[in-house]
């Protein structure tokens, strides 16, 4: 069986932003990069965005001390 990883837009959308806001963020590595180095694609596994986005410091990470 073969992995579905999201690309920069899919990743923007599934964290509620936009595909230029990505740029402000310090992603995590990505799981997959395809093609040249000169111009290569990146993915992440959604598990990977949602562990990244669960614990990143900010709007992503409101967990409480209580």
């Amino acid at each position: 069986m073969s992995k579905r990883y999201l690309s920069r837009s899919e990743f923007a959308s599934r964290i509620g932003v936009k595909t230029s806001t990505l740029s402000r963020y310090d992603l995590p590595k990505p799981d997959v990069i395809i093609g040249p180095d000169t111009r290569p694609i990146f993915g992440w596994l959604p598990e990977t965005v949602d562990e990244w986005q669960a614990n990143r410091p900010g709007r992503g990470n409101w967990k409480t001390s209580r």
